[in-house]
């Protein structure tokens, strides 16, 4: 169709085949080839020249919008491959959002104006079951435990988030707070803490329940009860009347999460390698 094109444009054979670089002879066998498979004529010889037919002139017409469409996606498809366009739609828990994508969210943004980013703030649950149908293309979520994902969904660990216990006065171990009242977070935060407490002997009396780092702080410095805390939470934002104590072997295990075998679409890879830099 390209050179069905070029021929109407150009007026001739042979001005066609010296735009598009061909011989005369390679011109006239894509010209025979595309009659064979349309089923109909498309140049007439008149003289020691050929113009279109009718056929030829409702193709050569289709063949322009065709071709420009075909080139369009063609550098649409490029500037994608080179990541001068395109979108990465994140998500990611709220303490991931704020103490861990920033500077990575910055840095692609600087190597890669093109590319669209997106982050959706949520649960690693939910995060999960958008990255299944493909509501995002990548998702960061935290594991307490070595479980692995079924089916396409790959997980690669990013790092480990040690566990504190925030009190208003210094403890020697989450034991001594065997009476205390205590806060909870979001509903796997809270199973953990169940369980570090169950494994030191009592079960944990929790009066109050929220997922915002900063008011589980809060209300620990008001002396409404313990909490515990990951460590990103606390370097994004610490309370001046808290005490926080690590809880050795009780971090959680942060992943980045995608879908698929590889090799990764070139967004993906690139939030790979920002990540790689970035923590």
């Amino acid at each position: 169709m390209r050179v069905l094109e070029a021929i109407a444009r150009t007026g001739s054979v042979t001005a066609a085949a010296r735009e598009l670089n061909y011989s005369q002879p390679s011109v006239s066998h894509h010209i025979a080839r595309l009659e064979r498979e349309s089923g109909a004529q498309l140049l007439q010889r008149v003289g020691r020249g050929v113009r279109l037919t009718e056929a030829g002139r409702v193709l050569a017409e289709r063949a322009a919008e065709i071709l420009g469409r075909l080139d369009a996606a063609g550098a649409e498809l490029a500037s994608y491959v080179s990541l001068g366009a395109g979108r990465l739609r994140i998500a990611a828990y709220s303490t991931a959002v704020v103490a861990l994508l920033p500077p990575v969210a910055a840095r692609l943004s600087r190597e890669h104006p093109g590319l669209q980013l997106e982050i959706v703030d949520t649960h690693p649950p939910e995060a999960l079951e958008m990255l299944r149908r493909g509501a995002v293309d990548a998702a960061v979520v935290f594991r307490y435990d070595d479980e692995r994902e079924e089916g396409p969904i790959r997980l690669q660990h990013l790092r480990d988030d040690p566990t504190y216990v925030l009190t208003r006065d210094p403890v020697g171990s989450i034991r001594a707070l065997a009476d205390e009242t205590w806060v909870g977070g979001c509903e796997r935060c809270t199973q953990h803490l169940v369980e570090l407490c169950e494994s030191e002997g009592f079960a944990p009396r929790i009066r109050y329940s929220t997922d915002d780092m900063v008011a589980i702080q809060a209300l620990v410095a008001a002396g409404m009860g313990a909490a515990t805390i990951p460590g990103l939470a606390l370097a994004a934002h610490r309370h001046p009347d808290i005490v926080a104590t690590e809880l050795p072997g009780a971090e959680r295990h942060i992943f980045l999460a995608t879908y698929g075998e590889p090799p990764d679409p070139p967004p993906i890879a690139a939030l790979r390698a920002a990540l790689a830099r970035g923590l």
